[in-house]
C-alpha cells in the first residue's frame, strides 16, 4: 500500500477503511502549545498545532474552539444588546456576561485560572447561571436571535483559511457550541437540568427541544463549510453522573439531532467524553457517531480498549488511550515506547482506531517522552 498523507490517513480511517498505518494525533491545544512555545503570547490550536505536528511528524486532528461562542453571545441584534466584562483576582479570571433585552437583564459569570497564554484552552467553571427561573428561560427564547447570513459567512472564510494552513498535515474537528446536554448545563447548572425532567418532564422536553433547535441550525452552517469533522462535547452526560437509561431517555434524542445534521451532510462526527462511559456503549452504538474520543481507561475513565473494540469499534471509529496525566509524563521512554506498542496492537485490527493520549496533553510532558510515543505508535500501527 503507498504511503498516505495525514489527511488522506484520518479520512480512510473514519470511513471505516484500512489506511496504511493507524493514525497517530495527539490531542494538543493551548496548555501544551504555550509550554512547547513559550516565546508565544498567544498560541493557535490550528496553526500552531500544524508547526508543532510538523516538527514532531504526527497526524493532526485540529480542534480549535472559536465556533463554541454562539452568534448571540458575540455581537448586538435587535432587542439583544450583548454586555463583556472582565475582572482579576489572584490566580483568576472572571468573565461577565450579561445580556439586555426589553423584559430584563440574563446574566452569567464564568471563573477561570489566570494562565497566560494557556488561559483561552482553559474550560471555566459557572459562578452564576444564565437560566436560573423559568422566567429567564422565557425571556432567552423570546428574544434569541436567529442565525444571520454575515456569521456564516465569516464561519466559511475562517475555515477556508483553516484548511489552507492544514494542507495534508491533517483534518479540521473544531467544537460546535458542545453537545446539547452540555451546552444546556453551562446555561442553567448541571444539578437543575437533572432533576427537571421529574420535576416538569414536558418543560424540560420543550426546553431541550427549543435548544437542540438552535444549536442544529449552528451545526448545519458549520457543516456548509471546507471542515471534514465536527466536535460535539458530551463530557457532562457521563455514566458518572447518570446511568444509561437517563441518557437514552433525557439526553439521547437531542445529541442525536446534532449528529444526524452532521452526517446528513456529509461529514464525520467526533463526539467527546473523556471519562466514564462503559455502560454507554450500547447508547453509543445507536447514535452512531463516526469517533468517539477518548477511551479513557481508570482512574480517569472506566473504560478498556479492547471491550471497547469488542462492543463498538466495528460500527465506531475510537480514539486514545495513552495516560497523558501521569504516565507520559513520569514514565521512561522504554515504558512510553512499550506501553503505546501494547495499545496500538489492541486498537489496530479491523481498523476504526486513531492512536492518541486520552485527553489533550499537558504542560510540563517530556518532549523526549511525547516522540517516543509517536515514533513507536508510528511503527506498531503499520498494516
Amino acid at each position: 500500500m503507498k504511503t498516505m498523507s495525514s489527511r488522506e490517513r484520518l479520512i480512510c480511517t473514519l470511513r471505516g477503511q484500512i489506511p496504511d498505518r493507524v493514525p497517530v494525533a495527539p490531542f494538543v491545544q493551548e496548555e501544551y502549545l504555550s509550554f512547547y512555545y513559550p516565546y508565544k503570547e498567544k498560541v493557535d490550536r490550528v496553526v500552531d498545532a500544524k508547526e508543532l505536528a510538523d516538527e514532531y511528524d504526527f497526524d493532526l486532528i485540529a480542534k480549535p474552539r472559536i465556533f463554541e461562542l454562539p452568534h448571540f453571545f458575540q455581537k448586538n441584534y435587535s432587542n439583544w444588546e450583548v454586555r463583556r466584562s472582565v475582572r482579576r483576582t489572584p490566580g483568576c479570571i472572571h468573565h461577565l456576561l450579561e445580556i439586555v433585552t426589553p423584559r430584563g437583564t440574563l446574566v452569567q459569570e464564568e471563573v477561570g485560572a489566570d494562565a497566560g497564554a494557556a488561559s483561552t484552552g482553559i474550560h471555566n467553571a459557572f459562578s452564576r447561571y444564565m437560566l436560573d427561573s423559568q422566567e429567564a428561560i422565557r425571556i432567552f427564547f423570546e428574544f434569541l436571535p436567529p442565525l444571520d447570513g454575515a456569521f456564516v459567512e465569516e464561519t466559511r472564510k475562517t475555515v477556508a483559511s483553516w484548511r489552507g494552513v492544514m494542507g495534508e498535515r491533517g483534518i479540521l474537528a473544531p467544537w460546535g457550541w458542545s453537545g446539547v446536554f452540555n451546552f444546556a448545563s453551562n446555561l442553567c447548572g448541571i444539578e437543575a437540568l437533572m432533576t427537571a425532567p421529574y420535576e416538569d418532564e414536558e418543560a424540560y422536553r420543550q426546553f431541550m427541544g427549543r435548544l437542540s433547535d438552535a444549536m442544529a441550525g449552528h451545526t448545519r452552517a458549520l457543516a456548509s463549510t471546507e471542515l471534514e469533522c465536527i466536535g460535539v462535547q458530551g463530557n457532562m452526560a457521563n455514566s458518572a453522573v447518570m446511568n444509561s437509561d437517563f441518557f437514552r431517555k433525557f439526553v439521547q434524542p437531542y445529541e442525536q439531532k446534532l449528529l444526524d445534521v452532521i452526517h446528513a451532510r456529509g461529514k464525520f462526527s467526533v463526539y467527546h467524553n473523556c471519562g466514564f462511559a462503559k455502560q454507554f456503549y450500547p447508547n453509543y452504538r445507536e447514535m452512531g457517531m463516526t469517533l468517539w474520543e477518548t477511551v479513557s481507561a481508570p482512574p480517569q475513565g472506566d473504560n478498556d480498549l479492547s471491550d471497547a473494540k469488542a462492543k463498538i469499534g466495528d460500527r465506531i471509529c475510537l480514539l486514545g488511550n495513552l495516560d497523558q496525566i501521569h504516565f507520559l509524563k513520569t514514565a521512561t521512554q522504554d515504558e512510553v515506547a512499550e506501553r503505546t506498542r501494547r495499545i496500538v496492537q489492541t486498537g489496530k485490527p479491523g481498523g476504526r482506531y486513531i492512536f492518541s493520549t486520552s485527553d489533550f496533553l499537558e504542560k510540563a510532558t517530556p518532549r523526549e517522552n511525547v516522540a517516543a510515543m509517536i515514533a513507536a505508535a508510528k511503527d506498531a500501527g503499520t498494516y
